[in-house]
This record gives C-alpha cells, structure tokens and sequence, in this order.
C-alpha cells in the first residue's frame, strides 16, 4: 500500500470517511504509506490495524478499531488524535517498549473476562486515557505510562487499569489528586517531581498485595509505590482509595489499616490505627513516601521475622532473630549450608504460638571450620501449627581459612587426677596420628585417628592417670606436624 489516504475537516465536523467494510478478523496493513485521519474524522476499521516498515498513521482525528493496534519497530505515529479500542472481545495493543502515544480510549463491549485491552510492553500515553468500557491490562512486568500533563478518565467497577499504572506530576505545591487512588498533599513541603505507580488486579503476591511472612494475610489486590524527588520533612498526609474489584477476598473494613514497605521483600510496617474505611477510602499521615497497601482487622500484613543477623564469634556462628507478632508459630528449624544450595538441619527453637508482643530467639553454631568454607549460609524454617512451612532470608558468616594444622590442650598446667582436653583444627580431612611421650622420650600413648575438615575435640582420659612430670603430644597429618607440651602437676 503506497498511496497517501487523507481524511481533512472539510468533510464537515461530523464528516465520516472510512474504507470498505473488511471481513471479519481481517487485518488493515499499512507497509509504507502515510495514512492521515483528519481532525473531526473519524476511520472506522472492522479488526485490526498492523503499521509497519516505514509506514505513518498521522492521526488528528479518531481511529476505532475492533481487532488488535499493532506498531511495528519502523513504524511510526503522530498527531493529536484518539484511538480507540471497540472491540467485542479482548483486544491489544502492540508496540515497541517505550512508543509514547497521545490519547487512547478502551471502549470494549465484550463479555466480563473477555472484555479487555491488552498491554505487553511498556507505553507511555501523554494526553489522556479514557475507559469507556471494559478494561486496561497491561503485563506484570509492563508500565503504561501518564507523565506530567496527562489524564486518567473512568475508572470505576469493572472498568479500571489492572497491572502497573505509573502516573507523575511535576510538583505537588498542594493537595492533588493522582486519579489512580492517591490524593497527596504537598503543602508546606519541598516534594519536587513525583511519580507514583500503582500494581492492582495482578493477583500476585508481593506484586499487587502485600502479605505476611506465612502469607496467611493479605492486603487488597492494590499496592502503590510513591518515589518523590525529595522525602518530605514532617508527615505528609496521603489518601488511599480502591475499588471493590480490588477488595482481594476482605470483607470488612471497619477497621481497616494502612501499611507501607521499603520495597519488594522487607518489613510492612502499619501507618496509624485501624479506622473504618468501609467507601474504601483511608487517609493516613506518612513520614516516608515508600510503598503502600491497606489491610483489614483481620489480617494484619507484618512480616513477622523483623530481624534476622548472623556473626562470628570466635570460631562459633551467632545467630539472633525477633519477631514482631506471631500466629500458631510452632518452631523455628534453623538450618545450614556450607555452598548456599544443600541445606541440613541444625536445631529446633521453639515459638511463641500466638503472640502479639516482640520476641527475641537465638541460636549458636559451634565450630565453623567443620564446614571447610569461606562462607556458611544460614536460613530458619518456621512451621505453623498446620505444618505450613516458610523459609527466611538467607545470611552468611565468613569463616577464616585454616592454614596447616593446629593443635591446642587444656587445661594448662594439668591438674592431678584430670583428664586432658585437645582441639584440633585441619583445613582438609584426612587420617592424623597423635603420639604422647614423657620426659624421657618414652611413648605412653599412640593413636591412629580420622578427622573430619575443621576443628575436632578429642578427650584424653588416660591422662588423668600419668604420673606427674613433663610430656610432649606431637600430631602428624601428612607432611604436617604440631606439638605442644604439658606439664602434669
């Protein structure tokens, strides 16, 4: 198609030009043409449109299109007019990440469930996005895209953006409305630019709502994360509203609350007391602009593992933990791994069952050059009283390298009737020899042993009954030799 269709407002205000009539599920494609659709035109296409190659669509009018829009990577648009979306089943918008377009409007009037407007990469429309009918989803990893300047129009039931909608404004000197569920107000503040993305409708844990660390709550299907230029100085107060298509199962907000987040994974920590909220509306006062969900009395959205550390002390691994609140915890299993992938079982500390108050849990690992690693990861596996099992972060210790062989006796001098203690370190496993001679040279104990990578102790009861005098232990593995010298009492 090479020739230039040009649809001019002398056709009238109300002129109608459009081609033939296509067949059902045909496709209008333009491989390097110019299609222009003059301002108060409007071109009707009964299915799709695919702009490719070096093709143009000038749109200063409106195009409506039952099928698919498709956009080609050396395609291109302009103009200030609307395309719209009319289709009885779902329909999508395909364009290369990043394609910015002016106005667009979702007017589906399929069936619920098949009445949508799809959106698999990353689009930016700088006019307005209207929803007629139907809905707006874009991928869980796509954002569609309203900067500074531009509108979002229609939401309501059954007619609303599922997925990412990002939307900014350049300054907020006062109170605005975003027009996505955030009205923030900015007086007296040096916010700067601010662009607040909303994920809702997703069903996705983490992504759309918020849970808690069992995921035995959840939040509404909506999370929004608000990235000011700068963070504010005082409280900045935020109010959050949804829809009922978001409500994501909760039934009652008669005490509903606010909670916000760093980011994906950490801590929900609440924003105020419960208050009822039942037209899914919540105002709420934020010393952080971070992220946000709300939550009912029922399902409170912290993650109850608020600390998890592990450190070396000496040649042990510590570990501490708390929680923030707690619901049929059984145990903690604490595990270990010494390549982060094979995990084994370490301890057992019990929980606290239901418990609403801070509680603080330690666990000490002895003798970390056993795992002959640089690095020992640790993780807790916390089981419900259902058996439903959720793991941790992972943490590690470093742990210094052995050099040779080392070996170390105790107590020193040795006491009458006292056995003696030993503790061998080995950087690799292997057959050792230990031999003990007295004073005079002569050997009053030979053992063959088998150690382990690490730190062994080995008890020495024999020597409870040697006479009193000097004796000298010599360990030999290989090539490698230590001795150490003890004085019976």
């Amino acid at each position: 198609m090479r020739s230039c269709y040009t649809y001019c407002a002398a056709c009238g205000a109300a002129g109608l030009l459009a081609f033939a009539p296509l067949a059902a599920a045909q496709t209008l494609t333009n491989t390097g043409a110019t299609l222009a659709v003059a301002p108060g035109t409007t071109l009707f296409v009964g299915g799709g449109m695919l702009t490719q190659s070096a093709g143009v669509l000038a749109n200063d009018g409106t195009v409506q299109l039952t099928g698919d829009f498709t956009l080609a990577s050396a395609g291109s648009t302009s103009g200030n007019g609307l395309l719209r979306f009319a289709g009885p089943t779902d329909q999508t918008l395909n364009a290369p990440a990043g394609t910015t377009l002016l106005n667009v409007e979702a007017a589906n009037s399929g069936p619920v469930g098949n009445n949508r407007l799809l959106v698999p990469a990353n689009l930016t429309v700088s006019g307005g996005l209207l929803l007629s009918s139907g809905l707006v989803r874009t991928a869980a990893a796509a954002i569609l895209s309203l900067p500074n300047g531009a509108s979002l129009t229609g939401e309501a039931p059954g007619r609303y953006v599922q997925g990412n909608l990002r939307i900014s404004r350049a300054a907020v000197p006062g109170v605005v409305d975003f027009g996505h569920g955030v009205v923030l107000d900015g007086t007296g503040q040096a916010l700067g630019a601010v662009t607040i993305t909303r994920t809702a409708g997703l069903q996705a844990a983490g992504l759309s709502y918020g849970t808690n660390l069992t995921a035995s709550t959840q939040s509404i299907d909506r999370i929004w994360s608000i990235v000011p230029q700068n963070q504010p100085t005082a409280p900045v107060p935020v109010t959050f509203g949804w829809l009922a298509d978001d409500d994501n199962g909760l039934t009652s907000f008669a005490q509903a609350r606010a909670w916000q987040q760093a980011g994906p994974g950490g801590t929900w920590t609440p924003v105020g007391a419960p208050a009822n909220a039942a037209a899914r509306s919540l105002a709420r006062s934020a010393a952080v602009l971070e992220r946000f969900t709300v939550s009912n009395a029922a399902n409170p959205l912290p993650v109850e593992l608020t600390l998890f550390t592990a450190e070396r002390r000496g040649d042990d691994g510590q570990l501490r933990w708390t929680t923030a609140s707690e619901k049929n915890n059984v145990w903690f299993v604490v595990e270990s791994s010494a390549d982060g992938r094979a995990f084994q079982r370490l301890g057992q500390v019990a929980g606290h069952g239901n418990s609403a108050q801070p509680r603080a849990y330690e666990f000490r690992d002895s003798n970390l050059t056993r795992y002959a690693a640089g690095l020992v990861y640790y993780r807790l596996r916390q089981v419900d009283a259902d058996g439903t099992e959720t793991f941790s972060p992972v943490r590690t210790v470093g742990v210094p390298t052995l050099a040779g062989l080392a070996l170390e006796a105790s107590p020193v001098p040795l006491p009458p009737g006292e056995r003696l203690s030993l503790r061998i370190r080995i950087a690799g496993a292997g057959p050792a020899t230990l031999l003990v001679a007295d004073a005079l040279g002569r050997t009053v104990l030979a053992r063959a042993l088998e150690l382990p990578a690490g730190t062994t102790s080995l008890a020495l009861p024999e020597a409870a009954q040697w006479p009193q005098g000097v004796y000298v232990l010599r360990l030999r593995q290989g090539r490698q030799q230590q001795t150490v010298k003890v004085v019976r009492e």
